[in-house]
């Protein structure tokens, strides 16, 4: 059975503190930005194209093959403010589902979409895990929860876990034997890490 259409939203509106500043997802990994490699593992999965959540000039990213979505709140509230963004352009252009990413998770695995929308319900949010370990940002979201979400926002939540727990989640899980594929590059040390995983 056909997935209905999603949107991919990726993730970049993190200040990336750990990393000295700047955009996390231009970082170069094997000759190529870590958005790059986003883009090449989700494009595909997403038959309703890809969105990217960064605030500040979206010139930066030239290129990306979709809409750059600032917050649609102020004070960069955090990740949910940009899966606000991405649940409101979904919903406006007749999109039921987005699945978000991490813009700095370079291994993404090629199943991610067909495997959250396996065990989602109707009404519910699908979680990714690996190992022990839920990622509340790598997720497949129903776009009518946006309203809820805009208002928790507005509320001055900004806890991801939190609002997740309060309307139900189901998990897919993915193994971590050679790779966990939901790592994400926080610091130096992650980038070096990445470098030799992409060489095995």
């Amino acid at each position: 059975m056909t997935s209905p259409p999603v949107l991919g939203l990726i993730l970049a509106g993190g200040q990336a503190r750990r990393m000295g500043g700047g955009d996390k997802p231009l970082l170069r990994l094997g000759g190529r930005t870590l958005l790059e490699r986003v883009v090449e593992r989700l494009g595909p999965q997403c038959r309703a194209g890809l969105a990217l959540s960064a605030n500040g000039d979206p010139a930066r990213f030239a290129g990306f093959p979709g809409p750059i979505l600032p917050d649609p709140l102020p004070g960069q509230p955090g990740p949910l403010a940009g899966i606000l963004a991405g649940l409101e352009y979904a919903a406006a252009h007749g999109i039921g589902r987005v699945v978000s990413v991490s813009g700095d998770a370079p291994f993404l695995p090629d199943d991610l979409v067909a495997r959250l929308h396996a065990v989602v319900l109707e009404t519910s949010i699908a979680l990714a895990a690996s190992g022990e370990r839920q990622h509340f940002t790598i997720a497949l979201w129903p776009t009518a929860l946006r309203h809820a979400l805009r208002d928790y926002l507005e509320r001055g939540e900004r806890r991801v876990g939190a609002f997740i727990a309060s309307h139900g989640a189901a998990v897919a899980s993915w193994p971590v034997e050679r790779l966990d594929p939901f790592l994400n590059i926080n610091a130096p040390e992650d980038l070096a890490a990445a470098e030799v995983l992409d060489q095995d």
